[in-house]
């Protein structure tokens, strides 16, 4: 089936690895992948850029194998933003319908909703994204639409999504030092929800949890509308040296116990069985305690989990969920985590996986490609609505019609 518009391609800078996808969207709406590039992170931590040179080098490979692997030269990419700064506000605003017969027109909307994105962020701020919540007509009446209805006043929420600059702007170098365009950037969190979230999960309410190595990444659905969103600065990396602190191993074996052999549920028998490292890197071979790993990557991974938990719990959106937790990004594949997630949030839990996509099977199946994944149908999405009038907000519009 031919391609619908020229391939995107996308890239996500993670904290252990860089992921750049390349894909044309079909005819069918699906989204069809005909390049993958990957390489291990140097130069970032927690989602952020730290060395320059290092990060630039582990980009331009990951692109590198993209090109050959697409046979595409890529001249222009979208961007995935992540880290801990990443915060979000709620800001509302109204506006006094000034037709004669109180009739709301688009021009209505448009001085609202520029209202409504005005939050007051600090000058060291970015906003990256606006998502419209709801319109209310007189300060009484919810509507998803209100185009054409009547009203006095017509007020409206947004959810502005924003983060410090200098972070930003960093990971943007990256790219603009590989002498590339930056398409477009969207926060990490939102492409995961893009990729793996129903409509029926929207509907009912959902948070995605994209747990990465240096950062989690969350937006949370509740009644249809995306009600909060964030990055918390711990990850998969904190697991791993937790078991090299606890445990006394380098962190190369570390890493590789808790890979081989971790779990996010504690031993449930009284034996204490033990667990062979083989020698590596130097390193000698020695034996571990499975109980002990096992205890170490439970009390970490839970302590990860309440502090979301307790996040949305301070924004009362626990009751919101029933949808459920989705878990997405690499440590999505630790055995037992949404069991874990179960006992945390008292809902649903499951891995999320890339919906709407083909080609490259290890896509498709792979939690870890949530976000470049969702990436791509946000570029897509978002030529689209650039080709249109923008009469409902490119964003609510990507967020309230992919599926």
């Amino acid at each position: 089936m031919p391609a619908a518009s020229e391939p995107v391609v996308a890239l996500e800078i993670g904290t252990s690895k860089v992921i750049a996808l390349v894909a044309e969207l079909r005819e069918d709406g699906h989204a069809m992948v005909i390049g993958l590039g990957q390489q291990p992170s140097a130069g970032v931590r927690k989602g952020q850029v730290i060395d320059l040179q290092n990060a630039t080098e582990s980009v331009r490979t990951a692109l590198l194998q993209a090109e050959e692997n697409a046979d595409v030269e890529i001249a222009k990419i979208v961007l995935s933003i992540s880290g801990g700064h990443i915060q979000s506000v709620v800001n509302r605003g109204y506006v006094t319908v000034v037709d004669p017969h109180y009739e709301i027109t688009a021009e209505t909307i448009e001085e609202v909703a520029e209202i409504a994105a005005a939050a007051p962020l600090t000058l060291d701020c970015e906003k990256i994204h606006t998502i419209r919540q709801n319109f209310s007509l007189d300060g009484k009446d919810a509507v998803s639409n209100p185009l054409g209805m009547e009203a006095r006043v017509l007020h409206l929420s947004s959810l502005v999504i924003y983060g410090a600059q200098t972070p930003i702007n960093n990971t943007i170098k990256v790219i603009q030092s590989l002498k590339l365009e930056v398409e477009d950037v969207a926060f990490s969190g939102l492409c995961s929800a893009l990729a793996v979230l129903t409509p029926e999960q929207k509907q009912s309410g959902a948070v995605v949890l994209d747990i990465g190595a240096g950062t989690i990444d969350f937006l949370v659905y509740a009644d249809n509308v995306v009600a909060s969103a964030g990055s918390i600065g711990v990850g998969g990396e904190h697991l791993t040296n937790d078991v090299a602190l606890g445990l006394n191993l380098p962190r190369p074996q570390a890493e590789w116990l808790k890979l081989e052999h971790g779990s996010a549920l504690e031993c449930d028998d009284d034996s204490d069985s033990k667990v062979s490292i083989p020698a590596d890197g130097g390193f000698s071979g020695r034996q571990v305690s499975l109980r002990a790993l096992r205890t170490i990557l439970h009390a970490r991974a839970d302590e990860m989990l309440r502090i979301v938990h307790d996040r949305l719990a301070e924004l009362d959106l626990l009751h919101h969920m029933a949808g459920g937790v989705v878990i997405t990004g690499g440590c999505a594949r630790l055995p037992g985590l949404t069991d874990l997630a179960l006992s945390v949030f008292n809902c649903p839990c499951q891995i999320g996986y890339p919906r709407n996509i083909s080609g490259l099977m290890a896509v498709s199946e792979g939690p870890e490609f949530a976000t470049a994944s969702g990436l791509i149908r946000y570029a897509y999405q978002g030529r689209g609505v650039r080709q249109k009038p923008r009469n409902g907000g490119l964003f609510n519009w990507i967020l309230g019609r992919s599926s």
